[in-house]
């Protein structure tokens, strides 16, 4: 008997299973919260070179004192980074006139006057992460994503040998502690420390939460559970916009992001470990108990299994084996799609961020785009629940992912002048962008067998995080061409969207339990016949046919 057939004796899809989705939802809500939180926890306002106070200064309006004091650009604005050495009072009799000589012009030396207009707050306000410091204030966000790279890492090796919910549970305690140590950082210094503590904890979180729902769903509804459970992503991505317009203070920002990580750890209370987890690692009695509940929930009173017949279900190990990311290596099939899929989890990161990270772009007020980049993705995600079933995984994968390329591509050619086009282009590739990830959480979980889907999924996030850390740096190849990070975005995501091709389908097939499910019988490249059948060609293994 497969697990699948259990599930469905005790009710399938039903009160149980909806319950746990309901109740992992909340911490998935919590996790753009701090992912794109670098939009406005590191916020650069207007700003300008602060000038010292001289006598000779009185009498004039600060437009004067600007004017004499600071080089302007081409297009008439202050520069940013630089101030004149002595001021020019020449030019309060004809201001269109420009300095001959460069060397009257140097970099700020007394510090930085910023427009509190938008932020009252922000660390690149707080300890002058501007110019030359510029580089610093984007590694913020490389640092956080650093941290969510070694957690994916720590927390999948962790949540297949302790259990799904014992290090969902650690990762959000964890959570909580780094985002208020965050807040209350008094140097530079210790904020980046905490901010990677900070994603190393929320790593497990995002590792965990699609897995240990998943888990508990059959096959049939396991798209529905997984489109679903994504959509919350949104509501957060959403609920952002909305704290940060509310919060402009990046400490209380800090503060309002973490709090609802409180509300997670209860919730976890009546979330049940992984039944499928379990039974694979020999823990059948806790397993049993957990089927009792949830057929008793579904309303199959009759529902019977013996711990004898769950432990019959157990996957056999080889003598002394044990399981690591080495394993996801070993073998032929299971190597390529781990090659493979980690190609498409960077690409899938890289781009979104890309994406998610550069709110003002697209000529959009920075709160409105957070927003409509998150509603756009709630559409984009009830596409994909139809996309993946009628045209399977790896097609929409690959497609998603391709566009999303083609949608940045398309902005460096579009002038600036032309706002409303270049908006509707961002949105629908935000939409792509979203579809993809989506789609990537979804078609991973299904392609590794249970006693290696936490180390699948947390090998293919530590590949996915290092796309997410390199992103925002990328911003800063604007000084070599102003065009480069786009370039690089559009590139990235064509090549990585077109790796996905390699991938084998997945639709409609039994969650694999076990290596030899995924080596010999699990998958086949051609299209599924129905909800249960698998086939081969005449006369071949199915392991030949997938190669």
């Amino acid at each position: 008997m497969k697990f699948e057939d259990l599930l469905l004796e005790t009710g399938g899809f039903s009160r149980f299973q909806i319950l746990i989705l309901f109740l992992l939802c909340f911490p998935r809500i919590n996790l753009p919260m701090h992912f794109l939180l670098h939009n406005f926890l590191a916020g650069t306002p207007s700003h300008h070179c602060a000038i010292p106070h001289q006598k000779a200064f009185e009498n004039l309006t600060t437009e004067e004192l600007l004017l004499i004091s600071i080089p302007r650009e081409p297009d008439g604005t202050f520069r940013s980074c630089e101030m004149f050495s002595q001021p020019q009072f020449y030019l309060l009799l004809n201001s269109s006139l420009q300095p001959e000589n460069d060397s009257i012009i140097e970099d700020c030396k007394h510090g930085w006057v910023y427009d509190h207009s938008q932020f009252t707050s922000t660390i690149a306000t707080q300890w002058d992460l501007v110019c030359e410091q510029r580089g610093l204030n984007q590694a913020t966000a490389t640092f956080f994503f650093i941290g969510v790279t070694v957690g994916a890492v720590i927390f999948g090796y962790l949540s297949d040998r302790y259990g799904r919910k014992t290090m969902l549970l650690v990762s959000l305690v964890c959570s909580v502690i780094f985002g208020m140590l965050s807040a209350a950082s008094t140097s530079y210094s210790m904020l980046a420390v905490t901010r990677t503590l900070t994603g190393v904890a929320l790593s497990g979180i995002s590792l965990i939460i699609l897995p240990l729902g998943m888990e508990w769903v059959d096959v049939q509804h396991r798209t529905l559970s997984g489109i679903l459970t994504s959509i919350f992503w949104s509501i957060g991505n959403m609920l952002l916009a909305l704290i940060a317009y509310l919060v402009r203070d990046w400490r209380w920002l800090l503060v309002a992001v973490t709090s609802p990580c409180l509300l997670s750890i209860v919730c976890l209370w009546w979330v049940p470990e992984s039944a499928r987890w379990l039974i694979a690692n020999g823990k059948v009695k806790q397993a049993h108990r957990h089927l009792l509940r949830c057929a008793r929930m579904n309303g199959m009173k009759d529902f019977t299994v013996s711990p004898e017949a769950l432990r019959r279900m157990t996957t056999e190990k080889k003598s002394g084996e044990s399981y690591s990311y080495i394993s996801l290596f070993r073998t032929p099939v299971l190597r390529k799609i781990s090659l493979c899929s980690g190609a498409v989890w960077f690409g899938v990161a890289f781009s979104y961020y890309g994406m998610s990270m550069n709110l003002t772009g697209f000529g959009l007020n920075m709160y409105l785009s957070q927003f409509v980049f998150g509603i756009i993705e709630i559409p984009a995600k009830l596409m994909m629940y139809v996309l993946v079933n009628q045209f399977g995984r790896q097609q929409s994968q690959a497609w998603t992912l391709i566009l999303t390329g083609l949608c940045i591509g398309a902005n460096i050619i579009i002038p600036k002048s032309f706002t409303s086009v270049r908006s509707v282009v961002a949105i629908m590739g935000k939409g792509f962008s979203e579809s993809a990830f989506t789609t990537v959480f979804l078609y991973t979980s299904e392609l590794y067998p249970t006693i290696l889907r936490q180390n699948g999924m947390g090998y293919t996030s530590f590949v996915a995080r290092l796309g997410g850390a390199l992103a925002p740096l990328v911003f800063l190849l604007d000084s070599v061409w102003r065009s480069l990070p786009e370039v690089t975005y559009c590139g990235v995501a064509v090549c990585c969207g077109s790796v996905a091709f390699l991938l084998p389908e997945t639709l409609n097939v039994r969650l694999p339990e076990g290596i030899e499910d995924v080596e010999k019988t699990q998958f086949s490249s051609s299209r599924v016949r129905g909800p249960l059948q698998i086939s081969a060609p005449e006369g071949k293994p199915l392991q030949s046919h997938l190669k």
